[in-house]
């Protein structure tokens, strides 16, 4: 009889074990902040809850077939499905989510204040995202190889745009940006080859490098009055664009901005330009005629190569250098 007791009682504990295992695999929880914790369901669902700021976090890479595969440090992995963010987290810390591509949706509240450096990067099941009115800032690299994300709004108080937020979105079709921001990053949206549109507001005043490099379904941009300065490859290989105007209050056009730009067929310069760098319009095969101000000083090397199609050119009297043309001949004027 005692045996017989002593291997129910055997019977009872190993299933209380096997119920607390089976528990303890449904959910995982922990700390994220000082007054934050997050709960991760056995479905992939993520829950961040309480008062202040997710932590930054770091990123792993590992190299696999030929590649490297970057990974969040975050304590709930990179596995994660669905993310819910509860109200009173008031920052989104950097790196949180980096590499998780199995994530398909999030929610932030409007107690967000702002999105930090590769939050969401290479989050590439992600196919869009509401970002609150709330949030005034978005970190660098913050959505960078999201390559399934087709939409997303950015809110009116947004005044900071981070370099490369948006590089590799190879999915995302048009975006419009808010008027409080008042410049466009390096490699804010490198790559985005399927963008087709994108409404710069009059508050910008400079374009930064490769800040639209490789978008090479985009067809046509309206660059304001305020914007003062075009980066170097700023418009590089945009294949699709037929024309632009650059208005009065830009001073300065860096090298290869409108390089390799094969359907540009008409461009007006401002007035305002004393230089044009080199490789500037490099590849324009598509262009027909250019008329280049009396301001300018300076043509550098190459700053018209490969424009197959160029019938005429008018240089003006101010022009006192002229770099290499084709075969590395240097010209003066």
């Amino acid at each position: 009889m005692k045996t017989w007791r002593m291997g129910l009682a055997l019977v009872a504990l190993l299933c209380a074990l096997l119920v607390c295992t089976v528990a303890g695999a449904e959910t995982r929880t922990g700390t994220c902040g000082a007054n934050l914790t997050w709960t991760l369901a056995d479905d992939g669902t993520l829950t961040i809850s309480g008062e202040g700021a997710v932590n930054n976090y770091s990123y792993t890479s590992t190299y696999t077939n030929g590649s490297y595969v970057y990974k969040t440090t975050a304590p709930w992995g990179a596995e994660i499905t669905h993310v819910t963010i509860e109200d009173g987290v008031t920052s989104i810390g950097g790196s949180a989510f980096y590499g998780c591509t199995s994530l398909t949706s999030i929610s932030i509240p409007d107690s967000v204040t702002s999105i930090g450096n590769n939050a969401f990067r290479g989050c590439s099941s992600l196919t869009s995202i509401t970002i609150p009115d709330s949030v005034t800032s978005i970190g660098n690299s913050a959505f960078y190889g999201c390559t399934n994300l087709t939409s997303i709004s950015i809110p009116d108080g947004v005044t900071s745009i981070g370099d490369s937020a948006f590089s590799d979105c190879t999915s995302l079709t048009g975006i419009s940006i808010p008027d409080g921001v008042t410049s466009i990053g390096d490699f804010v949206f490198y790559g985005c080859t399927t963008l087709i549109s994108i409404s710069i507001p009059d508050g910008v005043t400079s374009i930064g490098g490769y800040a639209f490099n490789y978008c090479t379904s985009l067809t046509s941009i309206s660059i304001p009055d305020s914007v003062t300065s075009i980066g170097g490859c700023a418009f590089r290989g945009c294949t699709s664009l037929t024309s632009i105007t650059i208005p009065d209050s830009v001073t300065s056009i860096g090298g290869f901005a409108f390089y390799g730009c094969s359907s540009l067929t008409s461009i007006t310069v401002s007035d305002s330009v004393t230089s044009i760098d080199r490789f500037t319009f490099s590849g324009c095969s598509s262009l027909t005629n250019i008329s280049i101000p009396d301001g300018v000083t300076s043509i550098g090397d190459y700053a018209f190569s490969g424009c197959s199609n160029l019938t005429s050119i008018s240089i003006p009297d101010s022009v006192t250098s002229i770099g290499y043309a084709h075969s590395g001949q240097r010209h003066q004027h």
